[in-house]
């Protein structure tokens, strides 16, 4: 310890965990990092923020900004994928409290003869330090501060003092064997663009069969891209593509007793024909796969898999490596359950086996093989029924390798579980949105999701849909209540997804008493309509253009709620931080009858004066309108459409823009 270092640092953030788990950004993204930073007396304190690549050796450096309250702040634009690293440094500024010191004095008309010498020892001092790109600078000051001096040069010596360039010769002038460096380095991991903004689409292959067949294959699916692409999305994900296993295969509607020709889950994978590296032979072979990977990819689509780490009883696991598994006292395997549902055609791995190791092992390798063939994103199953040391090893070894894969996490469970699952490294998590209705749930939720620390570390992925998930707001909430949840999820969160076709076609027969899908599409095979009257194929196409458009609805948290006098009208408003993108959204959460607010506008924070005027431009029904002031009155009839999304164009032209005087 060196008792000359008088700077203390603390609650320094973002730091999640005591910095035990790093925060997350993507290219592109700023780190804003603030800091407590003082020191005893009355002393000028400096602050360094501190960042680099982890596999750099040299930090780069940054002045931090003074805030109320010794707090600091500076921030740091990601240029990479990959790891980063940043940290805090402080000390005590003896140049500026002695600049600080001597213009208080001339102010006050003391006599400074002294203080200037002692400045320009200051200065001689720096000047032999190990900066010697400085040095020159340091004593062209010295001599220039020791002449003023002399010549009791006060007026010039002020001028000086306040001067631009004199000001910042307090960095050459720091003291680096008396700074505090902040006791962690911590950490930043960094996804590619596509882990911060993505809109996904989900559907079944074999759902698509052409005429004549029974089961769609990879070559029917490849016709389909076209359209998903038009649609504007960018992932195409594809639930369980492997052989279905046909011990205790399920049947109809999760019936337990499947018939002969049932197709079975995909999520009951493994079969004779083999197992989480092979396809199943119905949708094609692995070259099939291959071509629908290069369709998408040439119509800018990027294909997800499901990673589902469980098996069916008849996966070539279960008979290689049954040590792998759970076997009951009566010589059976145990199979997944969550009581009272039973799941007999899965399977789950014991992760608390002996053999747990080579378990880890060749879990991971079903990632590579599939990364191999051009697999860049994973939709993984159930991942808070594995233990979270197994994903902290399993993403790290991955992203360490691939820093380009994203890792999308359906953990539909409690929140410190699923929270604690994105700080072991998954890229996006799904959320409870499906379930967040009303105003108050849906500001409360944004407000969590959006709030520190969780901003900085979970990545929300909205869905209002999906094979096991149909809300009761779409069960009987109609076509408008499609279009609410639509516009919400791909509106509120720069990641969002609808499994499909059963969205845009509005399927809203459930179960009886329960949030599933009728005849679900996971235990047989659909012939879809994909044209049938009243979809809503259209109307997302015009969102994912507006998404893809306007920058600040591609940001994380940037929505603001807005006042709206009627508890079934939702006003937010997001823009980015240069106000060059503004939207606004209103929506009617009431499915069934119109409503009339009026919209509070935060013409300020927007950059628009007091009577000025600026257009709204309704993205999804293409009117115009210029409006003036902060109130707007509005009526939504869900009958017509339950949402709009504004465009707003803040400047139009005024005199002042044209030159009669040319």
């Amino acid at each position: 310890m060196d008792g000359r270092k008088r700077v203390v640092i603390e609650g320094v953030y973002p730091e999640i965990d005591c910095g035990r788990f790093p925060i997350k950004r993507a290219v592109g993204e700023r780190v804003n990092v603030e800091a407590d930073v003082f020191s005893d007396g009355h002393d000028e304190v400096a602050a360094f923020l501190l960042y680099r690549k982890a596999d750099a050796d040299e930090w780069s450096e940054l002045a931090m900004t003074p805030l109320p309250n010794d707090r600091w702040r500076a921030s740091f634009r990601i240029e990479e994928m990959g790891e980063y690293l940043y940290t805090i440094k402080g000390g005590v500024d003896h140049f500026s409290t002695w600049r600080k010191d001597v213009l208080k004095k001339i102010g006050a008309g003391q006599d400074v003869i002294v203080d200037l010498a002692v400045g320009v020892e200051i200065l001689r001092k720096a000047a032999k330090g190990p900066d010697d790109d400085g040095s020159a600078e340091l004593l062209r000051y010295s001599e220039l501060l020791e002449s003023m001096a002399a010549r009791r040069d006060t007026e010039s010596v002020e001028a000086l003092l306040a001067s631009e360039g004199f000001s910042r010769l307090f960095r050459l002038c720091f003291r680096e064997n008396l700074a505090t460096i902040y006791g962690k380095e911590l950490r930043v991991t960094v996804d590619r663009k596509k882990a911060l903004c993505s809109a996904w689409y989900e559907f079944f292959p074999r759902s698509c069969p052409q005429e004549g067949k029974t089961c769609g294959t990879f070559s029917d699916a490849e016709k389909l891209l076209p359209e998903i692409a038009r649609m504007g999305f960018d992932v195409v994900y594809l639930p369980p593509i492997h052989p279905i296993g046909k011990t205790n295969r399920k049947g109809k509607n999760n019936s337990p007793k499947g018939l002969p020709d049932d197709p079975g889950s995909p999520w009951a994978i493994g079969s004779i024909e083999g197992g989480h590296k092979a396809i199943c032979p119905e949708l094609g072979t692995m070259d099939d796969f291959v071509s629908f990977m290069k369709r998408a990819s040439e119509l800018g689509l990027e294909v997800a898999l499901d990673l589902a780490f469980q098996c069916s009883p008849d996966h070539p696991y279960a008979r290689e490596h049954p040590e792998w598994f759970k076997w009951r006292p009566d010589g059976t395997i145990q199979h997944a359950e969550n009581p009272p549902k039973k799941y007999e055609d899965v399977v789950p791995f014991d992760f608390e086996c002996e053999s747990w190791e080579s378990l880890w092992e060749e879990l991971k390798s079903i990632a590579l093989f599939w990364i191999d063939k051009g697999v860049k994103i994973f939709r993984v199953d159930n991942p808070h029924t594995k233990p979270f040391a197994f994903w902290e090893w399993f993403i790290g070894e991955i992203k360490e390798a691939h820093p380009e894969v994203i890792f999308l996490a359906e953990a539909f469970t409690r929140p410190k579980v699923m929270y604690r699952l994105a700080k072991l490294g998954f890229s996006q998590s799904y959320t409870y949105f499906a379930w967040r209705n009303t105003k108050w749930e849906i500001t409360e939720y944004m407000k969590e999701l959006t709030s520190a620390p969780v901003r900085e570390f979970f990545r929300p992925n909205f869905w209002p849909n999906t094979p096991d998930i149909l809300p009761e707001y779409l069960q009987y909430g109609g076509r408008p209540a499609f279009i609410v949840r639509l516009v919400l999820a791909a509106t509120l969160s720069p990641n969002y997804g609808i499994y499909g076709p059963a969205f845009e076609l509005c399927v809203s027969e459930a179960t009886p008493g329960r949030e599933e899908y009728l005849n679900s599409e996971k235990y047989e095979i659909k012939r879809w309509n994909w044209d049938a009257p009243g979809n809503l194929k259209d109307l997302i196409a015009r969102i994912n253009r507006a998404r893809r458009e306007n920058p600040a609805l591609q940001e994380a948290h940037n929505v603001k709620f807005c006042e709206a006098d009627d508890e079934n009208i939702l006003f937010y408003c997001r823009a980015t931080e240069d106000l060059e993108s503004v939207i606004l959204v209103a929506a009617n959460l009431d499915p069934f009858h119109a409503h009339e607010a009026t919209l509070q506008i935060p013409i300020g924070e927007l950059g628009i004066s007091e009577g000025q005027s600026y257009l709204l431009e309704d993205l999804l029904g293409g009117e115009k309108f210029i409006s003036q002031g902060d109130r707007m009155r509005f009526r939504i009839d869900p009958a017509v459409i339950p949402c709009h999304i504004f465009r707003v164009r803040r400047r139009l032209r005024r005199e002042s823009d044209f030159d009669y005087f040319m």
